[in-house]
């Protein structure tokens, strides 16, 4: 078919664009992208990924706790319970000291970290309030390692009873070193409630000592 020039012309213009846009929208190769295997991974041994938790205390034998009767407390009411916890003690009793707790006292709580067969503190722990503790010795005819607590446990039904506590240390020393660190708790707790209102009646520190006296001997 025969066609004029001009048209012949844009025909062929008109295909030149079309063939100057494929080669505009031809893109370029990505650049290959080498990977390299790591030499080498170096983990920091030098920071712990978890930090182990430490605690300061003495390490003591729980005995375990018994029920007492009484409101006065006084030099020598702590031997009929801590006979009966140590006759008990003594059914599986080994030669070596058998430490499983960490007594920690603070001023205003005592800490019983129950420990595992490793000797490490586990996540089982006995809090104790120092204004309950009614009575502690480090003085007891049936082994002088012994210290032992009266405190007051609060029910569920808001009643209470009276339970002593006791350890096993690994001497005497150690023994009458609770006896004296659970009788600064004392005093630190008394000039802290006194401070904050929570005694109203009028009594002096000596008074209060008396009655949360720590026999030691």
């Amino acid at each position: 078919m025969w066609q004029p020039a001009t048209e012949r012309l844009q025909h062929f213009q008109t295909m030149l664009k079309s063939k100057l846009n494929v080669l505009t929208l031809k893109k370029e190769p990505l650049p290959a992208v080498i990977f390299h295997e790591p030499e080498a991974i170096e983990l920091c041994t030098t920071a712990p990924l978890m930090k182990t938790r430490t605690h300061s205390g003495c390490k003591v034998t729980y005995l375990g706790k018994v029920s007492t009767t009484g409101m006065q407390f006084l030099s020598g009411c702590t031997e009929k319970p801590v006979i009966e916890l140590w006759k008990k003690h003594t059914l599986t009793r080994e030669d070596i000291f058998p430490a499983n707790a960490l007594l920690e006292i603070r001023p205003f709580q005592v800490w019983l970290h129950h420990l595992d067969h490793k000797g490490e503190a586990t996540v089982h722990m006995d809090t104790f309030q120092v204004a309950r503790i009614a009575y502690c010795t480090a003085d007891h005819n049936v082994s002088p390692n012994i210290f032992a607590w009266i405190y007051r446990e609060i029910n569920d039904d808001l009643s209470y009873q009276m339970d002593c506590h006791a350890v096993e240390c690994e001497s005497k020393l150690e023994a009458k070193k609770l006896a004296h660190a659970m009788m600064e708790a004392f005093r630190k707790t008394f000039h802290s409630m006194k401070s904050d209102g929570r005694i109203h009646r009028d009594s002096s520190s000596e008074e209060v000592s008396q009655e949360l006296e720590s026999d030691d001997g």
